[in-house]
């Protein structure tokens, strides 16, 4: 008796955490699809709780506010391509940054929601301390990973100032070549990975000829 007690008490906690988990997943979705629509200081817990079909008490049972919610939705969002950056730089000792620049341009195209998120806020903010700089982090992850690919290239000085180009030119692609009425989807990921990779030979080359910038 006292195991099947014990059985039923394990499977209901189960469920119960699964429950919970499913819910905090559609929190997270619905504040994605707000979060990148509206400037970040124009979506309210109550907004975030009526596009997940829940009350706004909740949402505060996981997320004490919108900044926690934004944070970790977002956080969410790039993990995924910063674990394939890193599997990449595994895979290959020396590896080109022509396939990270494609990566990228790919992944923020297919998922354009985390791309309009990071460029709400920092566009619309206003830019709490905190925030800035947990989304610093995110960006300082990928621009580590940039540094390690164009070190693997041989470029030995000023390394930081040739990641903060290409990220910077790669943002402003995805930014720029959005969607228009005569082209595909298809299309338009084409248009901005040609472009990136004009990006990745004017680097390449810039690095070849001089190895100084000015300070």
């Amino acid at each position: 008796m006292d195991e099947k007690k014990t059985h039923l008490e394990s499977t209901f906690s189960k469920l119960k955490k699964r429950e919970k988990d499913l819910r905090k997943q559609i929190i997270i979705e619905a504040a994605e699809k707000l979060f990148a629509s509206k400037p970040f200081h124009k979506v309210s817990m109550r907004d975030i709780a009526k596009e997940a079909g829940i009350s706004a008490s909740a949402i505060y049972r996981h997320f004490p506010d919108q900044k926690s919610l934004f944070l970790e939705s977002f956080s969410r969002g790039t993990l995924q391509l910063k674990n394939e950056f890193d599997a990449m730089l595994a895979q290959n000792k020396k590896p080109s940054i022509d396939i990270f620049a494609e990566r990228f341009i790919e992944y923020f195209t297919e998922k354009d929601q985390y791309f309009r998120m990071m460029i709400n806020f920092f566009l619309e903010g206003p830019v709490d301390a905190e925030m800035f700089y947990k989304l610093s982090d995110i960006e300082r992850t990928l621009l580590q990973q940039f540094d390690e690919v164009f070190i693997r290239m041989g470029i030995k000085k000023n390394v930081r100032y040739y990641s903060h180009a290409l990220f910077a030119a790669l943002t402003g692609i995805v930014a720029i070549f959005r969607s228009t009425p005569d082209k595909t989807f298809e299309q338009i990921m084409e248009h901005r990975k040609r472009i990136a990779r004009i990006i990745s030979i004017l680097l390449k080359s810039a690095a070849k000829k001089s190895q100084s910038l000015p300070p």
